[in-house]
């Protein structure tokens, strides 16, 4: 598949509709380890995203592959516990639609978090970054989800990018962590293709031009998100550190562990945001 159409978008659509009472006003997506937040989810309807038409399955562990639809923190919320990568397989157009589906349903806000690698030296595993600003490195190089024609339903041809990260949902972040008396850093984040992990140079260069933290998804749902001008919130989970000089081994394992670490914060961080909404 190589760009969506707007039928292929509604077939996923109007399968999940049928099965929900409630329109989803958040939408998120948990990356790798950060799963059992949506364990804490009310009233959940749960899909197994398998069976919806068209929808990207997940082959990675720490990725269970389910939707949860119901509310949190007095939100009515949709819930990708687990995502699909580009290094499974599958185009940047099927990376897109489970966004599209979000908002052919309603969602107005999209919270995205994920495990990322340290690039700032600075930052320890454990860590929670609030995410800035990105660098899309891959659609630099003609990888995009917006390839294609344009879904004019959604948005313009040439989206602007100037604010893929909402400046409001942000402080709010900010607030959230300030009253769980959690730490929250702040920077950039850049998606590699994946799957393998940087190398020692390859993470050098991505400080020299500015980045804070490194992993394999989330830039291409943003992109999507923000074609149709769905508010954004990204968060990163720290996961190891930076590895500048190629003194120490990263491992998916490591990547698990260290999201039962982060996944209670980010819990906090996101209940407090959405009870600012």
């Amino acid at each position: 598949m190589d760009f969506l159409t707007i039928e292929v978008i509604d077939k996923a659509a109007d399968f999940i509709q049928h099965q929900i009472a409630i329109e989803p006003r958040v939408g998120m997506i948990l990356g790798s380890g950060l799963g059992t937040l949506a364990d804490s989810v009310e009233g959940s309807v749960r899909i197994e995203a398998q069976d919806v038409p068209g929808w990207p399955k997940s082959t990675i562990e720490g990725h269970a592959g389910r939707l949860i639809i119901g509310h949190l923190a007095g939100q009515p919320v949709f819930v990708m516990q687990g995502r699909s990568h580009y290094y499974e397989g599958y185009s940047m157009a099927q990376i897109g639609l489970p966004v599209r589906v979000m908002q052919r349903l309603g969602v107005e806000i999209l919270v995205v978090t994920n495990a990322a690698g340290a690039v700032n030296p600075n930052f320890e595993p454990g860590d929670l970054m609030l995410i800035t600003d990105h660098i899309n490195l891959l659609g630099m190089a003609g990888l995009t989800p917006l390839r294609g024609p344009n879904l004019s339903e959604f948005g313009p041809r040439f989206p602007d990018m100037g604010r893929p990260y909402d400046r409001k949902l942000m402080d709010l972040a900010r607030d959230a962590v300030k009253e769980a008396g959690v730490e929250l850093r702040e920077g950039v984040y850049i998606c590699l293709a994946g799957p393998s992990f940087e190398s020692p140079a390859d993470l050098r260069f991505l400080k020299a031009i500015g980045v804070d933290a490194v992993g394999m998804s989330t830039v291409p749902e943003v992109i999507v998100a923000r074609h149709g001008e769905t508010r954004v919130l990204g968060i990163s989970g720290i996961s190891n550190k930076a590895n500048l000089d190629g003194s120490t081994i990263t491992t998916h394992e490591e990547v698990l562990e260290a999201g039962r670490v982060i996944a209670p914060k980010i819990l906090e961080l996101i209940k407090g945001m959405l009870r600012r909404l």
